[in-house]
């Protein structure tokens, strides 16, 4: 059984170690766990491992975070998995830093990514794993805020749920999105 797992976030040093790409950081973080290098593919880098009888294959989309639904139904094709076995790993700023949550569909919720994903794929039926980045900005500081690298007292938080949402990542693949919603999902 093989599932897709996509980090969303864009690619270049000038986005590495912003908020905006924790999607980026979380599959790199299982890719490094499971000791599996990305390779640049089409649409984006990939890298694959298995785990308890799964194949999970990682991708980071190099399409840009605006236009990454183009690269999640390529991959869905080519790798005949269906949307019910797909995960995308997301920022959300509505979500406190520190807190995740998993959830089976929904709407994007002003993420651009998922906006495109859902118009590319014809809906929302997918899972997203969405991992809080807070929302410490000011009035018209956004996009700053997003694109914006990690202040030091987040580091502190920050790996604490990179690794907390790879752990979900793997329960997803494992024991299903209703136990893992149950077992993951933290405010």
């Amino acid at each position: 059984m093989k599932y897709l797992i996509v980090g969303l976030g864009n690619m270049g040093p000038d986005y590495d170690g912003t908020r905006h790409n924790i999607g980026f950081d979380v599959v790199d973080h299982l890719a490094e766990q499971q000791g599996v290098v990305f390779k640049n593919d089409t649409l984006g880098d990939l890298a694959s491992f298995k785990h308890k009888g799964r194949t999970f294959i990682l991708l980071k989309p190099s399409t840009f975070m605006n236009r990454s639904g183009k690269a999640v139904r390529y991959w869905l094709q080519k790798e005949k998995i269906t949307q019910d076995r797909l995960l995308v790993v997301v920022d959300d700023l509505n979500i406190d830093l520190g807190s995740v949550r998993l959830r089976g569909k929904g709407s994007p919720g002003g993420h651009n990514g998922l906006k495109d994903i859902d118009q590319v794929l014809g809906g929302n039926k997918y899972a997203r794993l969405r991992v809080g980045i807070g929302s410490d900005f000011g009035r018209g500081q956004q996009v700053n805020f997003v694109l914006g690298e990690w202040e030091p007292e987040e580091q502190e938080v920050l790996q604490d749920v990179i690794e907390h949402s790879g752990k979900a990542v793997l329960a997803f693949g494992t024991i299903g999105l209703q136990h893992t919603m149950s077992a993951f999902n933290r405010k």
